[in-house]
């Protein structure tokens, strides 16, 4: 994983830019990119004046820095902030559920047109590499969030081909809910703590859990590692809701409210049917795509067993209230 010292990189002396760079994620793999890299540029690409002045701020006198103005929806905004760009992470999105089941249009536009537009823009600039975050609700989707992302995880593999003789390749990594990201269930409990009570959805609803320092590492390292197509999924443990709820207000009740529309009472990262070309490659898993353009090169990892599925209620790995207390502390 990547360091708190500056050596040399798989990043140095690129060009980086990020879209949603103002976002919980986009702010971190900035700061891990500009602190921990020797990369010649990097460039925050996101719609939000406000957000961008406020993170200007914190990167006064910092002449690797660059700020871009634009929205993924926008084709030739983006023709226009890839050029010179060797690396594109992508991390834009409308990714609250009940505001994409409210305004699917919009989601349309953002997560599926978007992610069109990236794969377009990058091949014509000849961007060298993009990695797209995916989430777990991508995975037998349920709500339009989740499908509007399984959308665009197909647009990212299949963009590979649309780059023919160029030489762009495109991969994605699918994870699960990050700890205190905004909108996460983090920030609403210890909002909430002080009441006494904590709504929870049922009480036997799971999830899979990633810290944002874990998600960015791991951006960074399926980067370096992806030859085009891979969707790169970590393994990571998974936690109850009602341990988090005792983790952040040991003393509260529990008020349960009933799963809303377009949840899951457990997400899913791999199905079954994914795990016909899915290996296990130690630290994390790769689904592998099913075109015969990477079956002339397939990864060296072992082959999941027949029926394999990675759910967060079937998990080798779970969070107990105490590591998710010391896990959020720094939240």
């Amino acid at each position: 994983m990547h360091g708190e010292a500056v050596g040399r990189t798989f990043f140095d002396d690129k060009v980086i830019l990020v879209t949603g760079g103002t976002g919980s994620f986009g702010k971190k793999i900035v700061a891990k990119l500009l602190k921990t890299t020797g990369a010649r540029k990097v460039i925050v690409f996101s719609r939000d004046e406000l957000k961008q002045y406020e993170m200007q701020q914190l990167y006064r006198g910092q002449d690797r820095i660059r700020f871009f103005i634009g929205d993924v929806r926008d084709y030739e905004r983006l023709f226009r902030a890839f050029d010179g760009v060797d690396f594109v992470v992508h991390a834009a999105a409308l990714k609250q559920v009940p505001a994409a089941e409210y305004n699917p249009f919009e989601a349309v536009k953002t997560n599926i047109n978007g992610a069109q537009n990236i794969i377009e823009a990058a091949i014509n600039q000849r961007v060298e590499r993009v990695i797209a975050l995916s989430t777990d609700k991508a995975c037998a989707p349920v709500n339009l969030y989740g499908a509007t992302k399984l959308v665009s995880d197909k647009l990212f593999v299949a963009g590979n081909a649309y780059s023919g003789a160029h030489r762009t390749r495109f991969a994605v990594v699918r994870y699960g809910n990050v700890v205190g990201s905004r909108g996460s269930v983090v920030p609403l409990f210890r909002q909430l703590a002080a009441s006494g009570t904590l709504p929870i959805t049922d009480p036997r609803m799971t999830r899979f859990w990633i810290t944002l320092d874990q998600g960015v590492d791991f951006v960074m390292d399926s980067l370096e590692r992806m030859h085009g197509g891979e969707l790169f999924v970590p393994k990571i443990p998974s936690t109850k809701v009602t341990d988090l709820a005792k983790a952040i207000a040991p003393d509260a009740d529990i008020d349960v409210i009933g799963i809303r529309p377009g949840e899951k009472l457990h997400e899913e990262m791999i199905t079954v049917h994914d795990s016909r070309s899915t290996v296990d490659m130690g630290e994390y898993y790769v689904v592998q795509p099913e075109m015969e353009w990477f079956a002339k090169n397939p990864l060296d990892g072992c082959p999941v067993p027949d029926g394999f599925h990675y759910s967060s209620d079937k998990n080798e790995k779970w969070l107990t209230a105490d590591e998710l207390a010391e896990m959020i502390e720094g939240v």
